[in-house]
């Protein structure tokens, strides 16, 4: 079971019984389908804060690390470029959020 889907899919309205979406732009809708497709990721982990609080926690998938693109810099050495979301991520510092993803963006 792949828990991409988890962060990857955000649906672009709720369900009927939530209010306040009626009279959502149908524009507004296919701009962030198109952004959606076009913006993929690669779940490779998750990040959550200590339970001292003191440090950050980060927990990464073996199989989807071995997985990511990689790149090489002058000296020889390869990365692998990760993201994580600063306004997910500062949830996450003030205890609004227990996790956060840590993801590679695939084009």
């Amino acid at each position: 079971m792949s828990l991409m889907g988890v962060e990857a899919y955000r649906p672009v309205c709720p369900p009927p019984e939530v209010s306040g979406c009626e009279n959502m732009s149908k524009k507004n809708a296919k701009q962030t389908e198109a952004s959606n497709d076009m913006n993929t990721n690669l779940l490779v982990g998750y990040v959550r804060k200590s339970n001292a609080g003191g440090a950050l926690k980060v927990s990464i998938n073996t199989s989807a690390f071995g997985d990511c693109a990689t790149y090489v810099t002058s000296d020889g050495q390869a990365y692998v470029p990760l993201v994580i979301s600063l306004n997910a991520l500062s949830k996450v510092l003030n205890g609004e959020r227990a996790v956060t993803t840590l993801s590679q963006l695939q084009d």
